[in-house]
């Protein structure tokens, strides 16, 4: 609740929430305004299923997110690691998004 009163996100700047288990990775741009989810992307769906919780593959999922935010005209978003440290694969997920040409 402490991170979420300070990140949050809009349809012109929405939020990328980042959450990682064991298997599998999954990003998802959020309109906190609407409450919806405008794009998502997982290692368990889609063009990026397989990929595992590592640092190459997290940094491919980040720039599959990119693509899909610039083909929805999104070009601006808010990082929101969601309580986990900005190092490892949370920051190759960042990192792969801002490859494709997302500003965070």
């Amino acid at each position: 609740m402490r991170v979420r009163r300070k990140i949050f996100g809009s349809a012109a700047r929405p939020r990328l929430s980042v959450f990682k288990s064991n298997r599998h990775l999954y990003v998802q741009a959020i309109d906190d305004d609407a409450g919806q989810t405008l794009v998502a992307v997982s290692s368990m769906h889609g063009d990026t299923k397989g990929l595992r919780v590592r640092v190459d593959d997290a940094e491919k999922l980040g720039q599959a997110l990119g693509e899909k935010l610039k083909s929805a005209q999104i070009e601006q978003a808010v990082f929101d690691r969601n309580g986990h440290l900005y190092h490892g694969v949370v920051k190759a997920v960042a990192e792969g998004a801002r490859k494709a040409g997302v500003k965070l």
